[in-house]
């Protein structure tokens, strides 16, 4: 592409730019590549759909490397694809809904680390090798699996419940919480 037809990509903000940064940082420490979280923070803020060539262009990123991000980010469930009348690329999207990509992101990690854990966990219990494991290893591995299976019980329901009904919840347990330290002391 010569550079009379190179796409300009969009100058953010520095409040922008910011955030797309610092979600890169975070993405990193969470365990996801810099360039997916910082493309999912640009769909996040610009909350329409954008072609790939100026996502590369905005971030300053190999086209490659948004083409990439952009399958993981779609394996996840966080980013789709969209057609706009009379441009024949591929746009990409994701949800400006907090609260869906919240669920969307734990649904996600739950099935890539939590079930794969629980099903260790459970066949570790369940097979013959457990009766050459001492009482304390087998009580361990059981301490651990019930801890998992109520953490997933509990976010499950968490999870059911509409956004508004969420906070009330959360913010009747942040009450709970507090109260029961003041008693404590």
């Amino acid at each position: 592409m010569t550079d009379e037809n190179k796409l300009p990509g969009m100058k953010l903000t520095p409040i922008s730019e910011r955030f797309i940064l610092h979600w890169g940082e975070m993405g990193s420490r969470w365990g996801v590549n810099r360039t997916v979280a910082q493309i999912h923070a640009l769909l996040y803020l610009l909350g329409r759909p954008v072609p790939a060539e100026e996502i590369a262009e905005t971030l300053g990123v190999a086209r490659s490397n948004v083409s990439t991000s952009l399958k993981e980010l779609q394996s996840w469930g966080l980013a789709k694809v969209v057609h706009v009348m009379e441009d024949r690329r591929d746009h990409f999207e994701t949800s400006t809904d907090i609260w869906e990509l919240f669920k969307l992101i734990v649904e996600g990690r739950r099935r890539r680390e939590i079930d794969p854990t629980l099903t260790m966990l459970r066949d570790s219990l369940t097979s013959p090798e457990i009766e050459n494991e001492s009482r304390a290893t087998e009580q361990r591995v059981r301490e651990t699996l019930e801890f998992l299976e109520t953490l997933t019980t509990w976010s499950d329901e968490m999870l059911r419940m509409k956004p508004d009904t969420l906070m009330k919840t959360l913010g009747l347990g942040a009450k709970i919480s507090k109260t029961m330290r003041r008693t404590k002391s």
